[in-house]
Parts: structure tokens; sequence; C-alpha cells
């Protein structure tokens, strides 16, 4: 990195870090500091949700996967304008009547006190095992762009997002949000135009789209109803939207922007902003990463971009097979691109065409075998040797600062709402005596930092988790199906009673635990621990009349 690059990345973390100090000031007391003084305008509000979501994973783990996989991960989001009606109209009007602080304050008032502590509890260990992953992504790939070592640059994220949060709560993690979700954009515009520079001459967007179709990576819709496939329409459609009705409305790193906003209008509208927006922006994600697939048959990458890979094969005794693997990587690479420029001279030739998918599922097979061979997937750095090898400086600097802010988006949020859960369901609850206010911003400041100590420790081993783009999800689905099944109770079964629920929700999540050890794919994981959790406080609620 230059000199210009290190300076754009040190300015936009002089900014995070003011914008903090400025929403410290102006919010004060529990209600400012833990939801910003309900004062939250929809679009910031929807804003900061979708950069949320729009991680380090999806700046780097969806364009990797766009690559490799195509285009058929965004089935996943299917199923969140569904969700969103549904919660519009739903939970957060009763949220919002309730004028609770969390999400898990609501359960009590319907339940008691042990089903809210459950349901806190679990929100708490999952998110934070789930927040470790989000830190873990980025800082292989700071450490990659700095030259320093992963725990390094685990500490740079972890220290800045626990700073800006801790100085001023809810509203410096909206604002920053803001500002770091159109970094990300930003970040991610300037690379299509270095992409498709580097397409080979005369080929044009439609025609490399063309030959993504010809591999497979464009196709969107897979209508296969093999319960152990990830991504169809169906798991898309169903599994997804009871992952984001859980995510948004059982989640406190969610709901806690939806409590933050002005007026009940205001959260709809920011609901209304992610429900329209996700799809078209995840698309468009994926879209880069395809148009890196056809880049690659030009410009191939090294087989192992893991630069801890070396280490691993000398470890394992697989360096001749690494070697191996490298030479017919080198091969697969010529005959696929022999392949793409004999079917661009005659693209309606079937012997082109069959000669083509020969070749693509050549190097797919060598990139499988290497696969195994490597230290881990969890973070594909497909994406990431492009933009070391294509940005000139200054830019660089400024994709730098996107990939720290995608991850900053997701850790704050989920920092802010551990912290408020700790605070309010835990402390404020269970403390002995009246509780001020102030002690409870006090507690909330503290956890802030020690969920942050948490995160940190967690991602110095995530990547033993598998791949990065599903490992975050993994984790919150074999959580979220069960709190999904407990507020459904709450709001739709009048028969629903305390001792249901509690029990509904340990069952639900045995299930879920002992489906997920089987392969049950993960996204059919949270309709399974729903349904469990629902049966079993319907059955309880019938047994008391």
């Amino acid at each position: 990195m230059s000199t210009l690059d290190w300076i754009v990345f040190g300015l936009y973390l002089v900014v995070l870090l003011g914008v903090g100090v400025l929403a410290g000031k102006r919010h004060r007391g529990e209600a400012g500091f833990l939801l910003a003084g309900r004062s939250m305008p929809w679009w910031a509000v929807g804003l900061s949700v979708m950069a949320t979501q729009a991680s380090a994973i999806t700046f780097l783990g969806t364009t990797a996967q766009g690559a490799t996989d195509g285009m058929r991960f965004a089935q996943f989001y299917l199923g969140l304008p569904i969700a969103m009606l549904i919660l519009a109209f739903t939970l957060v009007p009763k949220l919002r009547a309730a004028k609770v602080t969390t999400v898990y304050e609501l359960l009590e008032q319907r339940f008691d006190v042990r089903v809210r502590l459950a349901t806190s509890v679990l929100f708490l260990v999952s998110r934070s095992l789930a927040l470790g992953v989000v830190v873990y992504a980025p800082s292989l790939v700071l450490s990659l762009m700095m030259g320093w070592d992963t725990s390094s640059a685990i500490l740079l994220v972890t220290v800045v997002a626990v700073a800006y949060t801790l100085l001023g709560g809810l509203a410096a993690v909206i604002w920053t949000d803001v500002l770091q979700m159109g970094l990300l954009l930003g970040g991610l515009a300037l690379c299509v135009p270095e992409l498709l520079s580097r397409l080979p001459e005369g080929m044009a967007l439609g025609e490399a789209w063309d030959l993504a179709t010809l591999s497979g990576r464009t196709r969107v819709l897979d209508l296969s109803f093999d319960p152990s496939e990830k991504y169809t329409l169906w798991s898309g459609l169903f599994g997804g939207t009871l992952v984001f009705l859980a995510y948004f409305g059982c989640d406190q790193s969610q709901a806690q922007r939806l409590l933050a906003a002005r007026s009940l209008g205001h959260a709809r509208r920011a609901l209304a902003l992610n429900g329209v927006a996700k799809i078209p922006l995840q698309l468009g994600i994926l879209a880069v990463g395809v148009l890196l697939f056809v880049v690659g048959h030009y410009e191939p990458p090294e087989l192992f971009l893991d630069p801890r890979t070396p280490d691993v094969l000398v470890e394992t005794g697989q360096v001749a097979r690494g070697a191996e693997l490298e030479a017919e990587w080198d091969a697969a690479q010529s005959e696929r691109r022999a392949a793409a420029d004999a079917w661009r001279a005659a693209p309606d030739d079937p012997v082109a065409q069959a000669a083509y998918r020969a070749s693509q599922t050549r190097v797919d097979s060598v990139t499988a075998a290497a696969g195994e061979l490597q230290a881990g997937d969890l973070t594909n750095p497909l994406f990431l040797d492009f933009l070391l090898r294509a940005l000139p400086f200054g830019l660089l600097g400024l994709v730098l600062a996107a990939v720290c802010a995608a991850a900053m988006s997701s850790m704050d949020s989920e920092l802010n709402a551990l912290a408020t859960s700790t605070a309010v369901d835990l402390y404020e609850r269970h403390a002995p005596g009246d509780v001020s206010e102030a002690s409870v911003v006090r507690v909330s400041r503290w956890a802030t930092l020690g969920w942050g100590v948490a995160a940190a420790v967690v991602a110095l081993y995530a990547d033993q988790l598998g791949s990065v783009i599903e490992a975050v999800n993994q984790l919150g689905s074999y959580a979220y199906g069960s709190l999904l099944g407990v507020f459904t109770l709450a709001l739709g079964v009048p028969s629903a009673r305390a001792r249901g629920a509690f029990w509904g929700l340990l069952i639900g999540l045995a299930v879920v635990l002992i489906a997920g050890s089987q392969g049950l794919a993960w996204l059919w994981l949270n309709p399974l621990g729903a349904g469990v959790v629902i049966a079993v406080g319907w059955l309880d609620g019938r047994r008391a009349r």
C-alpha cells in the first residue's frame, strides 16, 4: 500500500471516531444511549439495517460466491419482502406500543421473566459467536493488504468499532452505518469499470454474460425439492422468510433500530426500504462476482491464493500433491481459455458449447481438490486477489476503507445490541433495588467492551468454521427458528402459556442441533425449530383447558 492509501484509510477511521463523539454528546441518558432518543428518520434506520447485512462477508464473500457458484445464492433473499410486510403489521406495532427497549421485554409481558431470560441468553450466546465470524473475515483481508498478522488486524477492527459504539451508543451506530453503506457501495462501483477493462478485446458485456450463462453461473432459480440443497426457490421462500422474520423481529441487533425510529410509520418505511432494495443489491453484488469469473478466463488467479496454504501443505505432507494440482490447474486454465475462444468464434455450435462446459468442469474439479488441502475457506480470497492486482494507488486505500467499513457496520450494531440486552434484560431486570439510568448506561458501556473482547477471541478461531458467506447464517439458524417460535406463540396463539413457551424453546433447540448434525441444509433448520416450539406451546395450552 502507498502513502496515499494509508492517508485515505486513516481519514476514514478519524471520521468514524468523530461521529461517535458527536452522537454521544447529542444523545444522553438511557433512552438516548440505547435507542437514540427514538428520534431516527426512516431512511437512516433503513440504511443502517442494510449496512448491518452488507458486511465484509457481502463485499468479499458474496462476490467470490458469485464467481465460484453463480447467482443462485440470491434465492436466499426471496423471502425478505414477505417477512418485511408481515413484521410491519404484526410485531413492530406491538413493540412500538409497548415502548420496550429490547424485544425480549415483550415476552415477559406476555409470558413470564423465565421466558424473557431464556430468549435473551440464547440471543447473547448465538449472536456473540456469529460476531466473531463477522470480525474475522475482514481482519484476514486487512492483514493481507497491510502486511500485518491476522491478530493485529482483528485488534484494529475491534478497537475502532468498540470505541465509537461505546462513545455514541445507538445513534453513533446508525449514522456511521449510513456512512459505511455509502462507502461499501462506492467501493464496489469502483471495481466494475476495472473488471470491464480487463475483458479481452472485442468482448462486450453481453457476450461475457453469455459465456457465464454457458457455465451455469447466471442461473438464479433452482426448483429442486431436495432438502439437502441449500439454495432453492422453496428454501428461499419458506426457509428464507422465516430466517428474516426471526432476524428482523426476534434479534435485538435488528429490532433495536426499528425501536429507535421516530414513529411506527418511520419503522415501517425502513422495513419497506430493505424489502425493496435488498434483492436487487444482492443480485448486483453477485453479478460483480460473475464478471470476475469471466475475467478469470483471461487473467487466471493462482490456485492457492491463501498465503497460509504453503505451511499447511508442509505440515500435512501434501507438498507433492499441491504441486501436482498446480500443474493440473495451469493445464485446465489453458484448456478453458481455448474452449472459450472457440465458443466465441461459433457461439451456436453445440460442439463448442460442450467443449467449453467440459473444460469448466475440469477447472471446478481442480478447484475442489485444492480446497481440501488449503488452510480453510472461511474467506474466499478470489475477489481480494483481484483488488490487490488491479486497483491503482489511492483507490486501493478507498477499497480497504470499504472492507473495514463493511466489517464495522455489522460489528457495531451487534455490539450495541449485545450490550443493550445485557444491561436491560440481565442487569436492570435482575439487579436488587432501584437501578438508575446512569448505572444502566454505565453497564451498557462496560458490556460493549466485554462483548468486543469476546468477539475478538472467537475471531481468532473462526477459520475453522468453513465458508464465511454461510458460517454466520448457519450459526444464527440454530437459534433463530426457536426464537421465532416463541414470538409466534406470544402473538398468534392466545392459549399458549409460559411453561409451553419455555420448554418449547429448549426442545426446539435440541431438535435443530440434532437435525443440523445430520446434514439438513441450514435454511430448513429455521422452519423446523419454529414448528417444534409452536407445536409444544400449542399442545401445552390445550392441556391447560
